[in-house]
Formats: C-alpha cells, structure tokens, sequence
C-alpha cells in the first residue's frame, strides 16, 4: 500500500509561513494552514526537550484524523512539514527522511541565489523551487507497513 503527501510546508525561523503547497483535492488551504502552525508547537517542545545534537529529523509530530504530520529542522532553524495522507499502516521513517532531504535540497538551491534575502519575511517563490516542490508533492510515494 502506499499513500500521497497532501501537503509540504516551509516556516521561517521566526514562525512565519514561507510556503505552503497543497497537494489534497478533499481539504481546503485553510486546514493546512491551521496543520503547519500548530506542528510549530510541538517541534519548538521537541528542540527544547531534545539532546542539543538533535538529528534534523524529527518524526511523526502527530497525527490528527486521517492525516499524519512530520517535521523536519534545519541548521538555521527553518522548519519543514509534510502531511501525509494514511489509512492503517506505518510509514518508514526512511522514506520520510528520503522526501525530506528532497525538499531541503529544494529550500538549499532557493536561498543560495545571491539574489535572495535570507533575512526578509517574504514567501519563498522562484520558479525552480515551485517546480522542484510540485514534483516532489506529485511524484512522492509513501510505502506503508501493513
């Protein structure tokens, strides 16, 4: 079995949305939206709590109906979700980390453009970053355990 991601969300260091995509037919913008801010509850919990040599990967941060949400935090911490639809089963880690490294390689391609403000509060937007995020939401695969 396998399931797709319904959306991938970029926040900012400061907690400010820099991207949300929404890949789900079945649920509005707005829910993904409500998702991406309260995972920034409970990664900020997990940091604080964590080891200081926190892997980057943070795991399932929840789950909520059928969806499943994962994190990730980068060295500057700017934080990436994934939401994944899921039925019964269990999604490898693996996997997970596999999607995420595609999109921190997308994120890394954005902001090494001289031309990019790191520090601004503006959503990212290039054309290669959107083109490289709707193929990893398109394209992307989760393999369930059953």
């Amino acid at each position: 079995m396998s399931s797709e991601i319904n959306c991938i969300a970029l926040i900012g260091k400061q907690n400010n949305p820099l991207y949300i995509k929404n890949f789900s037919t079945t649920h509005p913008d707005l829910k993904y939206h409500y998702i991406a801010h309260t995972s920034i509850d409970v990664i900020e919990e997990r940091v604080a709590s964590g080891p200081k040599n926190l892997d980057s990967y943070l795991g399932l941060l929840y789950a909520m109906e059928d969806l499943a949400v994962y994190g990730y935090i980068t060295n500057t911490r700017v934080k990436f979700i994934v939401v994944v639809s899921v039925t019964d089963g269990i999604i490898r880690d693996a996997e997970m980390k596999a999607i995420f490294k595609k999109v921190h390689a997308a994120y890394l391609s954005q902001v090494c453009n001289p031309f990019y403000n790191l520090d601004s509060q503006k959503s990212l937007g290039g054309k290669a970053f959107v083109r490289a995020i709707d193929n990893i939401g398109a394209h992307a695969r989760v393999t369930l355990d059953i």
